[in-house]
């Protein structure tokens, strides 16, 4: 049986990395690939069979009212292989914000990664802002207030940048609201989130 494409456009990283988490821990789903674009954002790209689809969505439409943002999202059921040619995007580079712009879940067995072998119990964190002065403050304090560890950062376009901490619960949750305090006057905040036990399928899209 074809399995079930749904796409869902986020403004910001860090919130649709809270949100994929979510839609892994509601429902068998797989994770395609994500695609950012400066407007709205990210666009997660997911497959599996037709109720998990339907049950993971809904609970990313329920966690998504309650964090505020906007979203948007569309249920393809059976989508025709020739479609795939249009929503399934080749490996791209932008030199302008100097990363990748289409990010594809990397094999949990993929030996150059540890991260993707490690387990629970550690969390991640995410800072988001508009401007780069505002972020790098946030996560110096961040840094200065518990023992956390800075993973990756990941840049959107339009001023939007991100960065991700991993450290045990308690300690990156002290670490982002200590970082959150230092956006004010220097910059925009996006997102401040804290996702404990993340999903693999979170992990395999951070950035090396």
């Amino acid at each position: 049986m074809p399995e079930t494409l749904a796409l869902i456009e986020i403004p910001g990283w860090s919130p649709a990395m809270v949100v994929l988490d979510t839609l892994e821990k509601t429902a068998g789903i797989r994770m395609l690939q994500a695609e950012l674009n400066d407007q709205p954002g990210v666009c997660l790209k997911i497959v599996g069979p037709l109720a998990d689809v339907e049950a993971a969505v809904a609970a990313g439409e329920r966690l998504v009212r309650g964090m505020e943002i906007e979203w948007i999202s569309d249920i393809i059921p059976a989508p025709d292989p020739r479609s795939g040619a249009a929503y399934e995007a080749a490996p791209e580079f932008n030199p302008l914000i100097e990363q990748a712009v289409v990010h594809i879940p990397r094999a949990a067995g993929d030996k150059e990664d540890k991260r993707l072998s490690d387990q629970s119990p550690f969390a991640v964190g995410f800072i988001e802002t508009q401007g780069f002065t505002a972020v790098f403050e946030a996560i110096d304090t961040a840094c200065k207030t518990a023992n956390v560890e800075v993973l990756a950062r990941e840049k959107l376009g339009g001023g939007y940048i991100a960065v991700m901490i991993k450290g045990d619960v308690a300690a990156v949750r002290a670490a982002i609201e200590a970082g959150r305090t230092k956006v004010e006057g220097l910059g925009r905040l996006i997102a401040a989130h804290v996702i404990p036990s993340p999903s693999k399928q979170v992990m395999s899209l951070v950035p090396k």
